[in-house]
């Protein structure tokens, strides 16, 4: 799987994408996650990337231009699975999207600024718009990061237990049973005994009930 990630900020991404799993990912050739400076495809003597909006208003525009280049150079290389752009008016990234965008190949993801980008990179490039919550962040490159992240540990071979991202909250429309370790008394506070017993078939009957009252109580719309 391939990301290829449109910023005008690289720097921002250096980190999450250079540690632990998505790190391992990498090294294991699994994954390749690639970032693409956005001035590097200004053709202004500036490099300028952003422009007033017309009509007025307050705010820049991202300018069409760097990203149509960047765009274009990328797909004349290889087939993308969709051109992302990590927006608030998106749909909103479940564990379900996450899904099936595992189980594709490669992706463009563009990160916005400023006020946003012109409209019709969207309309000409863009195939998915993706928002990870009713909020506006400075820009695009922590939602990216996020979204990488979502995806790439799904994919088998980057988790060492491949079952453990089956078992996460929300792959069943309900969130995950608590859980524990050792020690079994910390305290006077114990781990339940149920835990302690052996007996598979109810320690997972135990989970589920547990997961299916946490879901009721704290996400009941997950269950609709």
């Amino acid at each position: 799987m391939r990301f290829d990630i449109i910023t005008v900020l690289p720097g921002l991404l250096e980190s999450p994408f250079a540690h632990s799993i998505l790190q391992r990912a990498q090294k294991k050739g699994i994954a390749e996650i690639v970032v693409h400076n956005l001035r590097d495809y200004s053709t202004g003597k500036q490099k300028s990337v952003d422009d007033y909006p017309y009509g007025g208003g307050s705010g820049m525009v991202m300018t069409i231009q760097p990203f149509a280049a960047c765009i274009e150079k990328l797909k004349a290389e290889r087939d993308y699975d969709e051109v992302i752009f990590m927006s608030p008016d998106g749909e909103r990234l479940n564990q379900q999207i996450a899904n099936r965008l595992s189980i594709q190949k490669n992706f463009i993801v563009l990160c916005g600024h400023y006020k946003g980008i012109d409209q019709r990179i969207r309309d000409i490039y863009v195939t998915r718009e993706i928002s990870i919550g009713d909020y506006v962040l400075s820009g695009g490159e922590l939602p990216a990061a996020i979204l990488v992240d979502a995806v790439v540990r799904l994919i088998p071979g980057v988790l060492s237990d491949e079952t453990s991202a089956l078992s996460d909250s929300f792959q069943d429309n309900m969130l995950d049973a608590p859980v524990y370790t050792r020690p079994a008394d910390w305290n006077g506070h114990k781990v339940p005994d149920i835990l302690l017993s052996g007996n598979t078939p109810e320690v997972e009957k135990w989970r589920f009930e547990q997961a299916m009252e946490r879901t009721k109580t704290r996400r009941p719309d997950l269950l609709e």
